[in-house]
């Protein structure tokens, strides 16, 4: 997500929040929220994707932008991902890269990495204690990206920031559960204390724990070989 798409996203998480937009209501028409943000609609539409997945807001064509925040979502209601992309195929094929890119960023990843690691859980963390979904998301991206970084091998780390756009958007779907939304949080605290620890297994295990369960939030589940 652009700086611009993702402050956009944020302000109207805010007045979505703060009660400036009713739930069941309708967002403004694209032209006026464009123009009130002072962004590209192109900006704008990324925002509402994002806001749409994190199950703050419905888009349906011919009607508008409908707000939905704090209702849990159906599995038939999710929005569509990039370039429709089934949201099982995505996390099948995350449930074959990351665990080994977490074991390996176990092994190899240096102290300071480690540490730049633990702050990204920080930030995800303080930004769930605000229910800041779009900034948790944000850090929740960062966290994966991070751990294919540490992986030290940059073929599995160049495939996972290529298909950067269809991950962001399957770790948002479960933000859309209000209930459930400190589950990711934990998860990665598990395998981030793997990474610490520098027990690859472990966080191979904490890894595809996390998918399994992220992927069941939504009702989504998935064959593995």
């Amino acid at each position: 997500m652009t700086r611009l798409s993702n402050l956009a996203a944020q302000t109207l998480q805010r007045q979505i929040h703060d009660g400036h937009f009713a739930p069941g209501g309708l967002l403004p028409s694209q032209r006026e929220l464009a123009a009130t943000l002072n962004i590209s609609r192109a900006s704008l539409r990324e925002a509402i994707s994002t806001l749409e997945a994190l199950g703050l807001v419905r888009a349906q064509p011919g009607k508008g932008v409908f707000i939905t925040a704090g209702r849990q979502r159906a599995t038939a209601d999710l929005p569509a991902g990039p370039a429709d992309v089934r949201p099982e195929a995505v996390f099948q094929f995350r449930a074959v890269v990351e665990p080994a890119a977490a074991a390996l960023a176990a092994i190899t990843a240096s102290a300071a990495q480690r540490t730049a690691l633990a702050a990204i859980q920080t930030r995800m963390e303080d930004a769930l204690r605000r229910l800041d979904l779009v900034e948790a998301s944000d850090a929740d991206l960062s966290f994966h990206l991070e751990i294919a970084a540490l992986s030290g091998n940059e073929m599995l780390s160049q495939v996972i920031h290529q298909l950067e756009a269809p991950i962001a958007y399957s770790l948002r779907l479960p933000f859309a559960d209000p209930g459930g939304i400190w589950a990711p949080a934990d998860e990665h605290r598990a395998v981030l204390n793997a990474i610490l620890a520098s027990d690859g297994e472990a966080a191979r295990a904490a890894m595809l724990h996390h998918l399994v369960r992220a992927a069941a939030r939504i009702g989504t589940y998935f064959d593995m070989p």
